[in-house]
């Protein structure tokens, strides 16, 4: 297991809903991992985000993103689609935490490649204990990529 005690991971979440933005920034300080959570709220906002542009110019890039199924301008299933098409991005792990339990919004979000697909718990305690397992699986047990690949080795 990684010791990531000294340095905050950084986390994109996209979500519309304010509320789940609030629940999720709760759970995240609840479990008491150092995780600097950035938020957007469209599909959008998160593409600009992870490709560093318009007023993210000077966004971190993030150890995981944290997706929304159903957005506004630009869906979850759009952004999965077009961070997987990216050389730059398609390294990064995709987890889509939505309400949908909807058979085909599953396949598609697999057949796009997300790392994961999780469904909101209702309560905030299990919601809580889903966001401290995500966490901890993907920033503490997986070996994930140090940095983004450049445009050069991209290529070749």
């Amino acid at each position: 297991m990684r010791d990531d005690t000294q340095r905050a991971a950084v986390v994109l979440l996209a979500e519309d809903n304010e509320a789940d933005v609030e629940l999720t920034q709760l759970s995240i300080k609840q479990t008491g991992r150092p995780i600097e959570l950035h938020t957007v709220e469209d599909g959008e906002q998160c593409m600009a985000f992870l490709r560093k542009q318009s007023r993210f110019i000077d966004a971190p890039t993030p150890q995981l993103v944290l997706l929304d199924l159903h957005m506004p301008r630009m869906n979850g299933l759009e952004v999965l689609k077009a961070v997987r098409e990216d050389v730059l991005l398609r390294h990064l792990p995709v987890v889509m935490i939505t309400t949908s339990t909807n058979d085909v919004d599953v396949e598609s979000a697999y057949a796009r490649c997300c790392s994961g697909y999780i469904v909101k718990p209702m309560g905030f305690s299990d919601f809580v204990r889903v966001i401290d397992g995500v966490l901890l699986y993907w920033l503490s047990l997986c070996v994930l990529p140090t940095e983004r690949p450049s445009r050069t080795r991209a290529r070749s």
